[in-house]
């Protein structure tokens, strides 16, 4: 591995200092001191699984130690900066024509969910027939992205969608599943490997997975990957195919931007698709300046490798306004490219129907009332 990573700087960090930092090999570290915790992890530590992104990024024999020095030497996120400049592209208006087409960017880029313990099949039918015509007194409205269900929802989510079920990039609408005991993440790892197989086996096309949080904030970061690697694999297909993985970091619970950083590195790290930032039920979700700095992670590893990875902030994000100022951000970051359907995301109940109504403002003038769209 190269000591100094082409890509480029974060606020903060000197212009050539290594995204990674090196360490001498055969050195015992200590981590998390800055939570008050320590943890020494001692030379020789135990083999973790062969993630092949890992591998080529790391070299030589993955091993906790590797992973641990390679995500503790991650140059330290600029607090100050970083929000400086989520504020920053908060504030960016764009035009009225520009508007037209932003909103219906985001409707084409909401993953229409529902996550409660009273989901039924009725339910599950209704959301998908609003994912497939939001607006029904519009036929150009653009269809959404996907619709995001429980595991045991999949089923009747796919029998509804019909022909329309398929990649969003070519018109269909996907049907992403959560799973690995969402939204706590507390199951043994066959439980959480039968949540995703199950599900898959169903149809879904994509797997939003949880991480260990208390694995992770614990130090154990090869537990961590370790069930992301099993997880990617248990998203293969009979036919060899993969469902896309993402991987919910649960930001609000990790607490430092630090944290959030390495954490999204190691799922990339260990074959993330996407990287998403919460469940939706736990505050805070989704922020700017935390989706900012994931978008930068991906944007990095891209410099580094030239893989793209997907970004998705999900829960909080209700207004058409807070949706707009996610769109500039991945624009401004990691560019108009990332604006589709497999590579960015909104998670969200809500958000559409705000959409819908702004929608209608740009095309007849005046406001609707909340009745002029269905209620969730």
């Amino acid at each position: 591995m190269p000591d100094a990573l082409p890509v480029t700087p974060q606020p903060g960090q000197t212009e050539g200092e290594p995204l990674f930092a090196t360490a001498a090999a055969g050195t015992p570290k200590t981590i998390n001191e800055d939570m008050g915790e320590s943890v020494t992890i001692a030379p020789g530590s135990i083999e973790l699984a062969p993630a092949e992104r890992a591998i080529r990024l790391i070299g030589g024999e993955l091993t906790e130690k590797s992973l641990r020095l390679h995500l503790e030497g991650l140059a330290r996120v600029d607090a100050v900066g970083l929000e400086a400049r989520a504020a920053s592209l908060g504030t960016r208006s764009i035009k009225t024509t520009s508007k037209a087409w932003a909103l219906d960017k985001i409707i084409a880029l909401i993953d229409l969910t529902t996550l409660e313990g009273a989901d039924t099949p009725g339910k599950v039918r209704s959301l998908v027939a609003k994912a497939i015509t939001p607006d029904a007194g519009d036929p150009g409205t653009p269809r959404v992205a996907a619709v995001c269900v429980y595991g045991d929802m999949v089923g009747y989510a796919v029998d509804a969608l019909g022909s329309l079920h398929g990649d969003p990039d070519a018109g269909g609408i996907s049907v992403a599943a959560v799973a690995t005991a969402f939204p706590s993440g507390r199951a043994s790892l066959a439980v959480k490997l039968a949540d995703t197989a199950d599900a898959v086996a169903a149809g879904a096309d994509e797997i939003d997975m949880v991480i260990d949080r208390g694995a992770y904030l614990s130090g154990r970061y090869g537990v961590v990957f370790d069930q992301i690697v099993a997880v990617k694999e248990a998203c293969r297909r009979a036919d060899g195919t993969y469902a896309h993985l993402k991987v919910i970091l649960e930001t609000g619970e990790l607490t430092t931007y630090d944290n959030v950083r390495r954490a999204s590195w190691l799922a990339i790290l260990a074959g993330a698709d996407f990287i998403k930032t919460s469940t939706g039920k736990v505050a805070p979700a989704a922020t700017l300046p935390v989706t900012l700095l994931m978008l930068e992670v991906v944007r990095d590893w891209h410099a580094l490798t030239g893989e793209m990875i997907g970004v998705k902030p999900a829960g909080g994000i209700r207004t058409s306004k807070d949706a707009i100022k996610y769109l500039v951000t991945v624009a401004e970051t990691v560019g108009e490219e990332w604006l589709t359907p497999h590579l960015f995301r909104f998670g969200a109940s809500s958000l559409l129907n705000d959409v819908l109504l702004q929608r209608q403002k740009l095309s007849t003038g005046r406001y609707s009332g909340a009745d002029y769209v269905t209620m969730d």
